[in-house]
């Protein structure tokens, strides 16, 4: 949770209304349900009052000032960036050989490597590349990495950042004439809904095309067409490992309002395209050894530095807090807040920060209106192992809230639990839970060090189950253990072979 990017998205547009509090509640279930995929452009963030520094400032000097600005929130919103001389020649390398490949070798690109667990790529129209470790370390050989780092060179190739640019322009226009002549609503609001559902269709096609113009420039450098198909396929898997609300909800069901297809239908159409080169191989591609060589070692989840998780316990070296969400749920930590849902449904949990002036008391703080149908009765002030706290409980259309708010420092901790229900029971509950929210020793802010991928061999004797084992995860670790390695079901390890596991 970095503290920055959160106080400005709180409170440029934090406040929350109850009456559709359900909505409220499945954005921040949804931000954990997410499919991370590649976007023709990254996600707009406003400039920070402190942005990450950049790790090597003489490689923007060549950037016009609204490319520089672009970049820098891009850093702000993905981590900064992430410094691995080794990693960062293994992708420039890989860019260089596509590019010699491609449609376009005149054009130049630029790679910078994300401190990010997201599965994420971008790219900019003036060539910036941008891949998260996330998705680096999701990969399981150079042909997967390329094929990812090709589909965004096919976004450049192909002017889509543009073209989306002036349909989002072309959209906005229906949505100014709809508002302005259009007097009634279902109509208005029909006319709205094609303009967006028109753009969305486009961007799908946009992701298509660029599955076809990167898995051909991939295939023309010499690397395996097929990886596409690998790496889309980890990526299917890994959205499945996602913790859900309720059994009913498919991370993986198209959306037709979003900006990218479903896994499945770019998988059906990477293989087709993949065909074209070559026919399918029976394993990974040969540039499997050399490249987890390159990446054995890296940081894997959250950076400490931002606050990490580990099982139900969530603690932030460099704020110096920590606290542990109630039984049975499954905690996320975004640039945002920190999200949690409940295995089984009826429960979520999110966690931010804000600055409150020092004369505005909690309890006034929580009746101030930033969220809605407050109930009077409930507000509390309460002290949680020496902090300053207040508590309130609130009303929804179909969920019911209880908020805490802990003074820390100059800032204060904002704790939004949401249930189906609220009881005697789920109040406890929620109270125990802000009840272990403290200040770290330092001994436990010297011990939090990152988690990280290493590569090993596997034995004779050696099985999924018994290398998953071995595995620094809360849970699940044998699905982990197989989507890391892009191990299908079933599939067995071969003796010899290299294998990624996640290490303290």
């Amino acid at each position: 949770m970095d503290r920055a990017v959160t106080r400005w998205r709180l409170e440029g547009s934090g406040r929350f209304r109850l009456p559709h509090a359900g909505i409220a509640v499945l954005a921040l279930v949804l931000s954990a349900l997410v499919l991370a995929a590649c976007t023709a452009s990254p996600p707009a963030v406003e400039p920070q009052a402190s942005l990450p520094p950049l790790a090597k400032p003489a490689e923007t000097s060549d950037m016009s000032p609204a490319v520089l600005r672009e970049h820098q929130r891009i850093l702000a919103a993905y981590g900064g960036v992430y410094n691995d001389p080794r990693l960062q020649s293994l992708l420039e390398q890989t860019v260089e050989r596509l590019v010699a490949a491609s449609e376009r070798p005149d054009l130049h690109y630029k790679v910078t490597i994300l401190n990010s667990q997201s599965i994420n790529a971008f790219a900019l129209p003036t060539g910036q590349l941008y891949a998260t470790r996330g998705l680096v370390a999701l990969a399981n050989d150079e042909s997967e990495l390329a094929s990812v780092l090709a589909h965004e060179m096919g976004h450049v190739v192909a002017r889509h950042a543009a073209i989306r640019e002036e349909q989002a322009k072309q959209a906005a226009l229906v949505g100014r004439v709809v508002t302005d002549v259009i007097s009634d609503p279902e109509q208005g609001a029909l006319a709205l809904a094609k303009s967006k559902l028109a753009l969305a269709s486009f961007s799908r096609s946009q992701e298509l095309e660029a599955d076809a113009i990167g898995i051909g420039i991939a295939a023309r450098a010499g690397y395996d067409p097929y990886g596409a198909v690998r790496f889309l396929t980890s990526m299917e898997h890994n959205s499945e490992l996602k913790p859900t609300q309720s059994g009913d909800i498919d991370p993986r069901a198209p959306d037709f309002l979003s900006s990218h297809p479903a896994t499945p239908e770019r998988i059906t159409n990477a293989r087709a395209n993949a065909r074209q080169y070559t026919i399918p191989s029976s394993g990974a591609g040969l540039d499997k050894q050399a490249y987890l060589s390159g990446i054995d070692g890296i940081v894997f989840g959250e950076d400490p530095s931002e606050g990490f998780v580990r099982g139900r316990r969530f603690l932030h070296p460099r704020l110096g807090f920590t606290f542990t969400a109630p039984e049975g749920f499954t905690l996320e930590n975004t640039a945002e807040a920190v999200l949690g849902v409940k295995h089984g449904g009826g429960q979520a949990l999110r966690l931010d920060v804000v600055r409150v002036p020092s004369e505005q008391t909690l309890a006034g703080y929580l009746t101030s209106g930033w969220i809605e149908n407050i109930d009077p009765a409930t507000v509390e002030d309460i002290n949680i192992n020496g902090f300053a706290g207040a508590t309130a409980a609130a009303k929804g259309d179909q969920w019911d809230f209880r908020l805490y708010a802990v003074r820390f420092g100059s800032d204060v901790y904002r704790f939004i639990f949401a249930s189906k229900h609220r009881t005697v029971e789920t109040d406890r509950t929620f109270r125990e839970s802000v009840g272990t929210f403290r200040r770290m020793s330092l001994a436990e802010i010297e011990d939090a060090k990152p988690l990280r991928l290493q590569v090993v061999t596997v034995g004779p004797s050696d099985t999924v189950d018994k290398l998953a084992s071995r595995m620094a995860v809360a849970d699940r670790q044998v699905e982990r253990f197989r989507v890391l390695n892009g191990l299908e079901p079933g599939e067995r390890l071969k003796t010899g072979s290299e294998v990624k596991i996640v290490v303290e």
